[in-house]
């Protein structure tokens, strides 16, 4: 009598497998959302500690600003009890990180507002430019750089090279100022200055943030474009390419599966500042468009000597990087093989 053996389905195994290694990858989040979690609390403590001592170190006072400079030792001092800087440096840092850790970060000394409020109403306009900037340049350059890779060594890819040399060395303020007079002033495509919140329309709010959009974006589509490119040849290059291209895979396949599954990593590593970067250096592109945003607001508050404003500033730009890079970090752990792979 004769057994046999009946091998397994070749797509119950692929189906298998795929399960596990989503099982696994899934795994890899809550692992790396927790390693970023517990480099997040101390590096937290210390930069709100040393971002809270700017005062003590600047030897600022409100008092300078409501009474000026010629202010006698007994008004200054107060109007220093009045704020409540009297009191031991330790008993006002404990006070004032209860109240960043409640989304409170404190009142200005220029004009007593409420600093946590100035700082939403800039950081509204400068996070939607700064997002549709982000946008503009992963798209472009992600295309400039796929294609250069693709046609490596070819004509194309050297004007791909020359073209992203080129708007590397551009700044923004200067490609701001072009953008206004061709495209604002010339041609009258966009509104050449102001801010349109989204609730008033979409329209009109894409219509004021697509200028100081692109002139922000330039810089990230070079370097976008630079480091695919760069990781991608570098991709092509490996032993598992060759045994794709060996095992007969399509030159889709292997691309799409393959190499730009590995060449993700340096560039989303490479975004992992420059969401924040795109926010702190708007100051100008801000002024070129009259904006009042994020980065001008920061600009007006050192230029005053606002601490508390300052401060503010410091604290929402720390978790502004720390969760950018987070998203990244959890990005890269669902995406890239060698993340899935615990390495």
């Amino acid at each position: 009598m004769t057994t046999t053996i009946e091998a397994p389905a070749a797509p119950a195994l692929r189906r298998g497998a795929a399960r596990t290694r989503t099982r696994h990858a899934l795994g890899r989040v809550p692992a790396t959302l927790a390693r970023t979690v517990a480099l997040f609390v101390p590096v937290f403590l210390v930069a709100t500690f040393v971002t809270f001592a700017l005062r003590s170190l600047s030897g600022l006072s409100p008092a300078r600003i409501q009474l000026g400079e010629e202010a006698t030792p007994e008004a200054i001092a107060r109007v220093e009890a009045e704020w409540g800087l009297d009191r031991p440096f330790l008993v006002q840092y404990g006070d004032w990180f209860t109240g960043v850790l409640q989304g409170r970060l404190g009142t200005s000394w220029s004009n007593g507002a409420d600093i946590s409020t100035l700082i939403g109403l800039g950081l509204g306009v400068s996070l939607s430019i700064a997002a549709f900037a982000l946008i503009i340049g992963v798209v472009v350059g992600f295309l400039l750089g796929t294609v250069a890779a693709l046609r490596r060594t070819t004509w194309i890819d050297r004007a791909v090279t020359g073209f992203v040399t080129v708007i590397s060395v551009m700044p923004a303020f200067v490609v701001g100022i072009v953008l206004v007079t061709v495209l604002a002033v010339g041609l009258n495509l966009f509104p050449s200055a102001g801010y349109v919140p989204a609730e008033q329309g979409v329209g009109p709010w894409l219509a004021h943030i697509t200028l100081p959009a692109i002139a922000l974006s330039l810089d990230v589509v070079a370097d976008v474009a630079r480091q695919l490119r760069g990781s991608l040849v570098a991709a092509y290059r490996e032993n598992y390419v060759t045994g794709a291209v060996v095992r007969g895979l399509s030159p889709r396949r292997i691309f799409l599966r393959h190499v730009l599954r590995n060449g993700l990593g340096p560039v989303l590593a490479t975004l992992g500042l420059k969401f924040p970067a795109l926010v702190g250096v708007s100051v100008v592109t801000e002024w070129i468009f009259g904006l009042q945003g994020f980065g001008r607001f920061a600009n007006d508050a050192a230029q005053v000597g606002d601490v508390p404003a300052a401060q503010g500033v410091l604290v929402v730009s720390i978790v502004l990087v720390v969760t950018f890079n987070l998203i990244v970090n959890l990005v890269l752990a669902r995406v890239t093989p060698a993340s899935q792979r615990g390495v």
